[in-house]
């Protein structure tokens, strides 16, 4: 008599720790590759002279300590952020073509920038001045809060807030905000047509310990809250109404993810510009490897996220170097022909 308890078919999917252990080993090969590429010539011995405490000259201290590090520590944090977002907006709408831009927070940061950018010369001199580099990112975050409040507002009616209509008001606010992207784009002259040109594609370039410590704290949060609300997401896979008899609050799950995701792809999005795909690409890939267990996929999403990061950063400086490839072209180059896979692939498997 066969046993109800065991699988019939037995489960070659690698084991959680083993999958850890690859992702963990992937993510410090990609950080070491990233902190000894480059065209200042700081190769792996010099690395580790610097770590084994023997001296460097002042040119290597500068590029490892105010440069590299700080590059590599933005990479890894925006990569995490980014994947991770995406994977719960996926396991939120019980969609795989689901990505943090879906809810409009990156289209709202882009324009809290692109403001920043045409019209921080408006500002008073005492304000421009104190704020500095910082202008543009305080103001993406804002713009992306400000997207996920009136989100909030148009989906949210008493205590339940319905998904499809978020899903809709995410695509129009979008919409809007890339109208406004666009008038504003058209009154800018040719020096801020040149820094819009280059955030919107996405860089790590202006990677500094204080735009690290102005956008790890958000990324912290959602980095450490997501992993909770992993058996929530897993029950609603079953459907809203399966997962209210299972003992979740369904409401309170998505308001949580949905926090979740506007703060950690608003604070991503602030630093880096427009990074795309990484969170579409990174949880199907997961999903594909080690089944569908948000339990599973959060924390390897964000190991995953960060290390390909890393190394679209290095190629992105490496590849046309003196100068610099956007990041966000990478990319797109890579994740878009995954997206239309995925999209065919879908249909095929509706058309069965």
């Amino acid at each position: 008599m066969l046993s109800l308890t065991r699988p019939l078919v037995p489960d070659r999917r690698p084991s959680r720790a083993m999958v850890s252990l690859v992702l963990t080993l992937f993510v410090f090969a990609a950080s070491l590759i990233s902190l000894t590429s480059g065209a200042a010539g700081l190769g792996l011995t010099d690395l580790l002279a610097a770590f084994l405490g023997e001296g460097l000259s002042p040119r290597d201290q500068v590029v490892l300590y105010d440069i590299r590090l700080p590059r590599l520590a933005l990479g890894l944090a925006v990569g995490a952020a980014l994947a991770v977002c995406g994977t719960l907006l996926q396991g939120l709408f019980r969609n795989p073509l689901a990505d943090p831009g879906i809810v409009g927070v990156s289209a709202g940061a882009g324009l809290g920038a692109v403001l920043a950018i045409v019209l921080g010369g408006l500002l008073p001199i005492g304000i421009a001045s104190g704020l500095g580099p910082s202008l543009v990112s305080l103001a993406a975050g804002f713009g992306g809060w400000i997207a996920t409040l009136l989100l909030y507002r148009i989906a949210t009616s008493g205590k339940r807030t319905d998904v499809a209509l978020m899903l809709l008001a995410g695509i129009a606010l979008s919409a809007l905000a890339g109208a406004a992207t666009g008038v504003l784009t058209y009154v800018a002259d040719d020096r801020q047509l040149r820094d819009l040109t280059f955030w919107s594609m996405g860089s790590l370039a202006g990677a500094t310990w204080t735009k690290l410590a102005v956008t790890l704290p958000l990324i912290g949060v959602t980095l450490a809250v997501a992993p909770r609300l992993a058996r929530g997401l897993n029950a609603l896979a079953l459907g809203e109404a399966q997962a209210a008899h299972m003992g979740v609050d369904v409401q309170r799950l998505k308001r949580l993810a949905i926090l979740c995701a506007a703060a950690g792809t608003g604070a991503a999005v602030a630093v880096s510009g427009g990074i795309g795909f990484v969170g579409l690409v990174v949880p199907h890939l997961l999903r594909q490897a080690q089944g569908p267990d948000h339990r599973r996929l959060i924390p390897h999403a964000a190991l995953l996220g960060a290390g390909l990061l890393v190394l679209a950063d290095v190629v992105s400086r490496t590849i046309v170097a003196p100068a610099e490839l956007p990041i966000g072209i990478l990319t797109a180059l890579f994740g878009a022909p995954v997206f239309l896979w995925m999209l065919l692939h879908n249909s095929l498997l509706r058309g069965r």
